[in-house]
């Protein structure tokens, strides 16, 4: 079994947990290596028997015999491998060392369980399926897809802007707003869930088009399949705009031609049996939490 680690920082808190993993790795003889970048917090808070190997984002060599890869942070974190996996169909597991973590399910307590489910291979996969973005210009460094959102928003404290938005070529509504975003169903409960949006359970096979402080009262979220493909023409007083794709930002001007449509291929996360989609909303979110006991 190989195992890819990625994560940005190491926290003092964290050092504890990060430490059990790399020793639980190393006492099994599990083969793991680490992102590059990542490693220069490691060494001087984590012990290693012998120096590690390392994989960088620009070589997919090191990652085509990978089995798993682990995200150590929270859901941020864990969006970032989207685009070091790419369509390898490599599954990728978080473990929480982070704050909320939603997607990234392990808590740091479970490091051990989850080191025994990957060799058991007692897992769920999860599909989700990624958000595509095109334009008429390169945009996101050749990666123009992303897991949970696609955002389009006023660059500074401009004026709103006009959106107007297409579905499949035909004329759907504009939008005057501060911005509007696009999500997966993985998305629904993230930044369109602070806008107003709805939850989407992850094979529900949708995007949500939520609005961003709309000027008009009676604007609401919009569901629609994710066959379709949404394309946009922006309008405001500043010539500039920014576009966002998962936590990955542009600045673009209001001639860029963009559409989104679901990309080709999925990411699959994996989660423990003993965990669904319905235990998370409750545990991480408090859906139907009752605040009078």
């Amino acid at each position: 079994m190989k195992i890819a680690v990625y994560g940005r920082l190491i926290h003092k808190e964290a050092i504890p947990y990060v430490q059990e993993l790399f020793d639980l790795m190393q006492q099994r003889g599990i083969d793991f290596h680490i992102y590059e970048a990542y490693y220069p917090h490691l060494i001087n808070n984590i012990k290693f028997s012998e120096k590690p190997a390392l994989f960088s984002a620009s070589d997919q060599k090191a990652l085509q015999d990978t089995d798993y890869m682990l995200s150590l942070g929270g859901d941020g974190t864990l969006l970032d491998t989207v685009t070091l996996i790419k369509d390898s169909n490599i599954p990728v597991l978080g473990i929480n060392i982070g704050r909320l973590g939603f997607l990234a399910s392990i808590s740091k307590d479970e490091i051990r369980a989850c080191i025994d489910a990957l060799e058991r291979r007692s897992y769920t996969p999860d599909p989700r399926t990624l958000i595509h973005v095109d334009a008429n210009v390169p945009l996101f460094d050749g990666h123009p897809y992303g897991l949970n959102e696609f955002t389009i928003h006023k660059k500074d404290s401009s004026a709103m802007i006009t959106i107007h938005v297409y579905i499949n070529g035909e004329f759907m509504m504009s939008y005057w707003a501060d911005g509007l975003m696009v999500s997966t169903p993985t998305g629904s409960t993230g930044y369109s869930l602070s806008c107003g949006g709805p939850i989407i359970f992850p094979t529900s096979a949708n995007f949500v088009i939520t609005p961003i402080a709309p000027h008009n009262l009676n604007i609401r979220p919009i569901v629609v399949g994710d066959d379709s493909v949404i394309s946009f023409e922006i309008e405001g007083r500043s010539e500039k705009f920014l576009a966002s794709l998962d936590s990955r930002h542009e600045t673009i001007g209001s001639n860029v031609q963009l559409a989104v449509r679901k990309e080709h291929f999925e990411i699959t996360l994996l989660r423990l049996h003993e965990t669904n989609f319905l235990d998370t909303l409750r545990n991480k979110l408090g859906l139907g939490y009752d605040k009078r006991n």
